[in-house]
């Protein structure tokens, strides 16, 4: 059974409508490591020291403070940073319904689960009904945690009943980067190219997105090789990641990936000119199959060299000469 974080109430016009907040999300156990010291092993602990006066500072010696220009900063007590935080109201007010699908999921950033408190059941499903059959989402502001958000509710069918809202909190305008500001230089592609990249997009493509057809293998592979140093096994090298990204021929690899462009099949000529034979052995095709023939013996340079070559007596004689 989920457990809420936190209370909210929904409103918009006089409707007010209590609500339980719950993580949508959970982050995965990642890998990680500690920093020990190299000569007896133990952790290390951080610390924070004074470059000026040169010695630790403990929590109870510092405070915050904001720079505002070059090495100058102004400092806020605990109080007077407490009176800046927005103050955390729990409502969640609906400033303006829109279409579901005019809000880019670039501004995405974290989910949550809104469930009914007691006694607001029925406005509850009153308003995820009107959502869905309207197919619009709310854009809402949202005070917590000394913060002020702006979020969208949505529709998801796969709550229990049926329906259920989702709290999205989004990014504001100026927390999104324009998309212009990436260099994209204008390029031709020809109608042939658009037709076997469309083969291949239904190739491969499907119906649904199924989250747990896709694991970390990154982190499993972390976790596999950890375990393997802690049963005292060498840990295994990595493979070398197949180099991607360049684009030769884009029909070719177009047509490759189809499983249309097989690369012909190199001719015993081919393989031959690639390979050129040493002075050592040579090369010849013989009905398809490469053989190769052990190498003649040099011609010797002059004739008492072959002499010498063909009696061993006279090599013996001419030694001891």
């Amino acid at each position: 059974m989920a457990r809420a974080i936190s209370t909210g109430t929904i409103s918009f016009g006089l409707v007010s409508i209590p609500v339980k907040l719950y993580s949508a999300t959970q982050s995965s156990t990642g890998v990680s490591f500690n920093l020990l010291h190299g000569k007896c092993g133990s952790r290390l602990k951080q610390q924070y020291v004074c470059p000026v006066d040169n010695e630790v500072v403990s929590r109870d010696d510092m405070v915050k403070g904001y720079e505002f220009a070059k090495d100058q900063y102004v400092t806020f007590t605990p109080d007077e940073l407490k009176a800046l935080e927005e103050k955390a109201t729990q409502s969640i007010e609906i400033a303006q319904f829109v279409p579901r699908e005019s809000i880019d999921p670039l501004y995405y950033e974290k989910a949550y689960y809104l469930g009914p408190e007691k006694g607001g059941e029925k406005a509850y499903r009153l308003l995820a009904t009107v959502m869905r059959e309207a197919n619009r989402a709310a854009v809402a502001r949202y005070a917590a945690r000394g913060k002020q958000y702006i979020v969208m509710l949505r529709v998801s069918d796969d709550a229990q009943g049926g329906i259920g809202i989702i709290m999205q909190t989004l990014l504001y305008a100026d927390e999104v980067r324009p998309f212009a500001e990436v260099p994209i230089p204008d390029a031709e592609v020809r109608d042939s190219e658009v037709k076997l990249a469309k083969q291949l997009v239904d190739q491969i493509g499907a119906e649904t997105f199924n989250p747990a057809d896709y694991e970390d293998d990154v982190r499993k592979r972390i976790q596999a090789d950890i375990d393997r140093k802690i049963a005292g096994k060498e840990i295994a090298s990595a493979p070398t990641p197949s180099e991607g990204g360049r684009v030769i021929d884009l029909m070719e690899a177009l047509k490759a990936s189809l499983g249309e462009g097989r690369p012909a099949a190199q001719t015993p000529r081919q393989i031959e000119d690639a390979n050129p034979p040493s002075n050592l052995a040579k090369t010849v095709p013989t009905e398809g199959v490469l053989e190769r023939k052990p190498a003649r013996r040099a011609t010797p340079e002059t004739p008492s060299d072959a002499v010498l070559e063909s009696k061993p007596e006279a090599r013996k004689r001419a030694s001891k000469r």
